[in-house]
């Protein structure tokens, strides 16, 4: 048994914390209330000021839709998680020709408004900084590709038995709300209502496959951070071939247009080939999905690194192709998980990508990376330069060549250890994020044992004239 002990009265009035009359009184230090503001309806891309919006990071994307190839309608709900980087009274997502019927954030509706590819989202009550959030999207329409006075059109686009989104700098906000600039990377995961018979191929891991009353719908997860115009979905009849490839799941989408045994179904076979190969340069394949798909369609004059899953034009496969495919998969390394943060600094993924080539024409035995430099150095215009190639340039032969000379360059430059060292050092210290050229500037110089190589890449990247060579070419 314990029992009660008398306190004295002194003691209990100290313990209490009283103030005394001649005590200071405390001063409270009034905690600040939040200013909320509008985010910014544009990342603040120096190429393209629109592109994106600010005031918010997103985590994922999860859209659940239907398509109707034979309408052409497309509809469904877009969730979308995301934290507030500022006091957000107002945000903007890209959504470009489709009408939305409503909007909730944090379960709480939501006022909306659109104009000019943007949508505004008023919520209920102020976001405070650093807090989560979560924002329903419910829309439909007609979608349409989207123009670009440089670039021509990208995004979704109708075909006889279905349709496909896919493009760059931009494409996905003609099918879902986005945050539309590689600088805000997320997950996504997609569920395509299609019609039985009709296929959905988009990125990542495939999920199961449910039918029902004549639709079925396809699901696909990405749960490494994308960028948005790398995200696609391709719809249509497609003969799809899925299986395993180093325990990861391998599918591959050949239009039945095409022939079974042809040019671009044997390319794409070699994919996981191709992988291995790289990843005895890069370092292991960052995704945990493989596969290609081939698009029929005279509208696609490229191929693009769609994350996990590229995608390529059938003008690519007139004969058999794996330099295309290198040249794709070395992007999962080089653009898709280290993204840009801005677009000029895009011979970041077309250099590298282009340099995957040349290895792999290396390992196949057909010319060696050295042979293809001299080629393009003696041939090359040099007055044009990938470091800073405008819009007009973004996929130009200096991008593409010149950031390719780059890299070989920069190989001759600090030596095959610290060039083949960098190679697998790059993306892995940059998995899953951004880089910038100073960014890399400073990976090499710290590869070369603290070089300096300011002087050489403003050569490479930047002049206008014929760089010199390394001593050890």
């Amino acid at each position: 048994m314990r029992r009660a002990v008398a306190v004295p009265l002194v003691l209990l009035l100290a313990a209490a914390g009283c103030t005394r009359a001649s005590d200071p009184v405390p001063v409270r230090t009034p905690v600040p209330q939040p200013t909320f503001s509008a985010g910014t309806d544009g990342i603040g891309d120096d190429y393209f000021p629109a592109y994106g919006n600010g005031g918010y990071d997103v985590a994922g994307y999860d859209l659940n839709l239907r398509y109707d190839p034979a309408s052409g309608k497309l509809g469904g709900t877009a969730t979308i998680t995301a934290t507030a980087t500022q006091d957000l009274s107002a945000f903007n997502l890209d959504l470009a020709g489709l009408t939305v019927s409503s909007v909730t954030v944090d379960r709480a509706t939501a006022r909306f408004s659109a104009a000019r590819n943007e949508l505004t989202v008023t919520p209920a009550v102020g976001i405070v900084r650093t807090t989560q959030f979560t924002t329903v999207v419910e829309y439909a329409g007609t979608p349409q590709a989207i123009g670009n006075d440089t670039l021509g059109e990208g995004g979704w686009q109708r075909t006889r038995d279905g349709g496909f989104a896919l493009g760059q700098p931009e494409s996905a906000s003609t099918w879902f709300p986005v945050n539309d600039h590689p600088a805000d990377k997320a997950t996504f995961e997609l569920a395509m209502t299609v019609p039985d018979g009709v296929a959905a191929i988009s990125n990542g891991v495939p999920g199961g496959r449910t039918s029902s009353g004549g639709w079925s719908t396809w699901t696909w997860t990405e749960s490494k951070p994308l960028a948005s115009y790398l995200s696609f979905v391709a719809i249509g009849h497609y003969r799809v071939e899925s299986a395993t490839h180093l325990g990861k799941p391998m599918v591959i989408a050949i239009p039945e247009s095409l022939p079974a045994d042809g040019p671009a179904a044997k390319s794409l076979a070699r994919t996981g080939e191709v992988a291995d190969f790289l990843a005895t340069q890069f370092g292991p394949y960052p995704f945990d999905a493989y596969g290609g798909v081939v698009l029929d369609d005279q509208r696609v004059s490229y191929a693009l690194e769609t994350q996990s899953r590229p995608v390529y034009g059938s003008v690519f496969f007139r004969a058999e192709n794996a330099g295309v495919v290198a040249h794709e998969l070395a992007h999962q390394w080089f653009g898709d998980s280290v993204a840009l943060e801005r677009w000029q600094d895009i011979w970041l993924n077309e250099g590298f990508a282009t340099y995957a080539e040349w290895l792999w024409s290396e390992h196949e035995g057909t010319a060696t990376a050295q042979q293809i430099f001299d080629r393009k150095y003696e041939s090359f215009d040099w007055t044009r330069t990938p470091g800073r190639p405008g819009t007009a340039g973004l996929f130009g032969e200096a991008v593409y060549d010149r950031g390719g000379m780059t890299v070989h360059a920069l190989r001759k430059a600090i030596g095959d250890a610290a060039f083949f060292g960098l190679l697998k050092s790059w993306p892995a210290e940059h998995a899953d994020g951004n880089a910038t050229t100073e960014d890399f500037v400073r990976s090499a110089e710290k590869a070369a044992g603290g070089k300096d190589l300011s002087a050489f890449f403003d050569d490479w990247l930047y002049g206008r004239t014929k760089p010199p060579l390394s001593v050890n070419q």
